[in-house]
């Protein structure tokens, strides 16, 4: 914890202790710090020893006055897991909500594989933490029936409190007495019974999330917050590439006339992280961030400092147009066959430009070394990817690097990749003193793993009855897996590895006869940059395309869109489903497909120039499906291009809903996020670099330009399953249908702005005059 001395907050005079009033008292106040424990705990910070609590597994302990601390191993980034996961073991544990309280945990074996990213939290973390609660419960009868003299088979556990008969004894006392002692090993817990469905009594009940008031007062404490005794301050010079530059020289003359500035380093990193760097070291921020304005530095320059947006594009095509590159993930049938015998055929390309993170909190750490540990603080959704990572760069073991945990201003997939660390232990290393580097705005997108550009080309072919007999998928792009994870490679059907986050959703539960998909890495989008995984990962650009092209292949039919989907998902071989995740198998996504169609506007009349439009989707994983489906209303100014956005209806099937207040928030700012990719996000690659660095360029969805949004939940007791991002997946493609509904004109790369519309509008209108003459 990132530990402050205060007085009373009752003392007459005592300081504003919100965020505002603490973060400007700091310095005059001249609070000091030390490091007992995870700084975004909300719990009480005195230790389980001295308190005698009782902890019968590492995920939660129950102190002697009753309350329940339960250990959040996730990244709280505005998605309240905290409370969803505690949601979780206290209703298993049978506990008194209002006593329980959080605890975000730094980085410890101990906790097993810490990632929060692809809507795993609650899927990975529902049974564990179910059955750690359950062992608790256990433990609490067995000591309750033992004190209260009588068998287990007479307690029950409810609300904190063991009861039997009239007689009942609180967990408190229970804790108090000191005879509680039972722990269970992993083996135990794997094989501990949990509640049936209609036992849950907390799971799927309203509650408001318990990390709102801080975040609402301002005592919430994020990586921009850390701040330890005798720290510097360092603001990078990045360089020109992001591989392959070096520094010839520098040139500090002119900042050293600058107060607070120290001196300009180059860093030297054995990691490769963050090659040709230089940091900019000073008294603070302000004085870093001036002084840094005034320095020139001569780059060697890397291969890509010529690359731009078309030319990866353009290597995308040619890679497709290579059928020996990438590798084939799914060959189903004779796809050759139904090509040759086909009556008629399409082919469509899609394109999705790069798409920058651009959260809200810049990205920064600190760093320092303390009796020869390495501390970390920041926030960070993958602590076991960058602390290999950091070891090396640091050229320690990993066990002498930790992560110090604090809530993120916004993760959305960037900091997945820790990379903002290195360069901040390096620098600190160097030093030999505590170093905070924070990254201006346009420095934090110069550095961000964004969304690679990508290009993909389906066909599809049709017999003579207008039915589907064959499709082909050909996906290329940037892969961040393969750069960063690569041991998360997946195996292709044809030999060869691919990245599995750069061609989920294209993996669907349609049934379409012979069935094709091949993924292709996009070697010059790797070399250029590093490809991130941003809010849906992969599904987010391939879905755009599939359910777009399963629109066309509808209108080509004749069908109806919905029905000609409908009739695609069918739950027979691959497709029927299997536990204990996809249960049901593609008639639970036919269903939230029935269910859009009833409860939106569809099949009815629309006003002049309006349309809807439907997609749909699995989510993120083929063993982690979450059903989805979108039906977006759409208005298209024909004299402008503008597309209004009226409406999105989604019906969602997430098997079991935890948190339904933050399942819906989840669904609604995906769905958001789905409108902003489609409408206004977007940038371009020039000269190796992104022409947008702050956002006054870069133009994400403005308030203005939300539409209203109706939400359903399937009423479910399947296995929860992940609800962050499987909304961002299908409002772009349902959006683009609904423009071709509204004015007849197919949309095909993303973002959709309006003068790319006006231009389509003008040459349909062309090519109809050309006709019709």
């Amino acid at each position: 914890m990132l530990k402050f001395l205060q007085r009373d907050a009752k003392e007459e005079g005592a300081p504003d202790l919100g965020r505002r009033g603490f973060i400007i008292g700091m310095a005059g106040a001249g609070l000091t710090f030390a490091f007992a424990r995870s700084p975004l705990s909300l719990a009480d910070p005195t230790s389980a020893i001295v308190q005698g609590a009782y902890e019968p597994t590492v995920w939660f302990q129950i102190q002697k006055d009753g309350h329940i601390v339960v250990n959040i191993a996730k990244a709280e980034m505005g998605q309240h897991i905290g409370t969803a996961l505690a949601r979780i073991v206290a209703d298993e544990l049978e506990a008194d909500w209002a006593q329980v309280s959080l605890n975000y945990v730094d980085s410890d074996p101990k906790w097993g594989y810490m990632v929060t990213g692809g809507s795993w939290s609650v899927w990975q973390s529902y049974m564990p933490l179910s059955q750690a609660g359950a062992a608790g419960r256990t433990a609490l009868i067995e000591e309750g029936a033992r004190q209260l003299g009588v068998p287990t088979d007479q307690c029950r556990a409810r609300n904190g409190q063991i009861t039997a008969g009239n007689r009942s004894i609180s967990y408190a006392e229970l804790v108090q007495s000191g005879k509680l002692s039972r722990s269970f090993s992993e083996d135990e817990l794997k094989k501990m019974p949990v509640k049936a469905p209609a036992e849950r009594r907390l799971i799927g009940g309203p509650t408001k999330a318990l990390d709102i008031p801080d975040k609402s007062d301002g005592k919430a404490i994020y990586g921009l917050d850390a701040r330890v005794d005798g720290m510097v301050y360092a603001r990078p010079i990045i360089p020109p590439t992001r591989y392959g530059t070096s520094v010839k020289s520098l040139d500090d003359s002119a900042a050293r006339n600058i107060p607070g500035y120290q001196q300009t380093i180059v860093l030297e990193d054995p990691s490769d992280t963050v090659p040709g760097w230089a940091m900019v070291i000073a008294d603070s921020f302000h004085a870093a961030n001036r002084a840094a304005q005034k320095i020139t530095v001569d780059w060697a320059l890397g291969k890509t400092a010529d690359v731009d947006e078309q030319a990866i594009l353009d290597r995308g095509r040619a890679l497709i147009e290579n059928g020996d590159a990438g590798v084939v993930v799914v060959d189903d049938g004779n796809v050759e066959n139904a090509f040759a015998q086909a009556e008629q055929t399409i082919e469509a390309e899609y394109i999705t430009h790069s798409v920058l993170h651009f959260q809200m909190e810049p990205v920064n750490a600190l760093a320092l070394e303390k009796d020869g540990i390495w501390e970390i603080h920041t926030g960070n959704q993958w602590q076991s990817l960058i602390l290999p990572t950091l070891a090396k760069a640091l050229g320690v073991k990993e066990s002498q690097v930790v992560m110090k945990t604090y809530m993120l201003g916004g993760g959305f997939g960037r900091r997945l990749n820790g990379d903002y660390a290195v360069p901040a232990a390096l620098t600190a290393k160097a030093l030999g003193k505590p170093v905070k580097m924070v990254l201006t705005r346009e420095g934090d997108v110069r550095f961000d793993s964004l969304r690679s550009p990508s290009v993909q080309r389906i066909r599809m072919a049709f017999d003579g009855d207008g039915k589907v007999i064959g499709m082909e998928h050909h996906a290329t792009a940037g892969w961040p897996t393969e750069v960063m994870a690569p041991s998360f490679l997946a195996d292709g059907v044809s030999g060869g590895k691919y990245d599995p986050f750069a061609i989920q959703g294209a993996l669907h539960w349609y049934s379409m006869g012979g069935h094709r998909l091949r993924a292709i890495s996009n070697d010059l989008a790797n070399a250029t940059f590093r490809p991130g995984w941003l809010r849906s990962v992969g599904s987010g650009w391939v879905n755009w395309a599939l359910e777009s092209f399963m629109d066309e292949g509808a209108h080509k039919a004749g069908q109806d869109p919905i029905d000609f989907r409908l009739e695609k998902l069918k739950a027979e071989g691959k497709n029927a489903g299997s536990a204990p995740n996809a249960v049901g198998g593609a008639s639970r996504q036919a269903n939230v497909l029935r269910r859009v169609r009833e409860i939106s506007d569809w099949g009815t009349d629309m006003p002049a120039d309006t349309g809807l439009g439907v997609a749909t989707t699995y989510g993120q994983e083929r063993n982690m499906p979450t059903w989805t489906a979108c039906v977006a209303r759409v208005r298209v100014d024909r004299s402008t291009g503008r597309p209004t956005v009226e409406k999105l209806t989604l019906v969602t099937d997430a098997g079991t809903v935890v948190h339904p207040d933050g399942a819906r928030a989840q669904v609604e700012g995906a769905a958001l996020w789905g409108v902003s990719l489609a409408l206004h996000e977007g940038t371009r690659f020039e000269k190796g670099q992104v022409i947008d660095t702050n956002l006054n360029s870069y133009t994400p969805l403005r308030i203005r330009d939300v539409p209203e949004i109706e939400m359903e939940f399937v009423d479910s007791t399947e296995n929860p399953v992940g609800l962050g991002e499987p909304a961002t997946t299908v409002v772009g493609p349902a959006i683009a249908n609904a423009i071709f509904a509204a004015v007849g004109v197919r949309m095909r790369t993303l973002p959709m702005r309006a003068e790319h519309i006006l231009q389509a509008l003008k040459s349909e209108s062309e090519k109809l005059s050309t006709e019709s003459g």
